[in-house]
């Protein structure tokens, strides 16, 4: 799903010290506020805090997240069938505006989503979307009830 980042140095997540990877000098680092809703809330048990990331990316801020707090799964679906909700009526054959969503495998779970300021990553370019200091990224999967 992600690539594997090698750390020969780890330090606290919130320790702004270099990280450096295997072979390599660190790269840019990108500060963001991280907020958290739902399940993603219960997992991680903080709704907003500051994260300090080794990139730009939204994909890179994902891996190191990733790692960190086990929420992967309540949030990117592997297949199609996974990014599907079920039981919705059938889309027109032409619909209006434009459409456009994530690739097989970096799309969220039906009903989970990663915003940046608001906004779904897939109105942007998706994982690859670069963030900048200060940006909002919000890991959603609300609380789903049923009769």
């Amino acid at each position: 799903m992600f690539g594997t980042v090698v750390s020969v140095y780890r330090p606290l997540r919130r320790d702004v010290s270099a990280i450096e990877t295997a072979g390599e000098a660190s790269q840019h680092r990108t500060t963001v506020t991280v907020v958290c809703t739902g399940h993603v809330y219960t997992a991680v048990g903080e709704h907003r805090f500051p994260y300090t990331f080794e990139g730009t990316t939204l994909r890179e801020l994902l891996e190191e997240l990733f790692e960190e707090y086990d929420i992967a799964d309540m949030l990117i679906a592997e297949t199609e069938a996974d990014a599907t909700a079920h039981g919705w009526a059938t889309p027109p054959e032409t619909l209006p505006g434009t459409w456009k969503k994530n690739p097989e495998g970096e799309q969220t779970r039906a009903y989970a989503r990663v915003t940046i300021n608001g906004r779904f990553n897939e109105h942007y370019e998706g994982l690859d979307t670069e963030l900048d200091e200060g940006d909002r990224v919000g890991l959603i999967y609300p609380f789903m009830f049923c009769c």
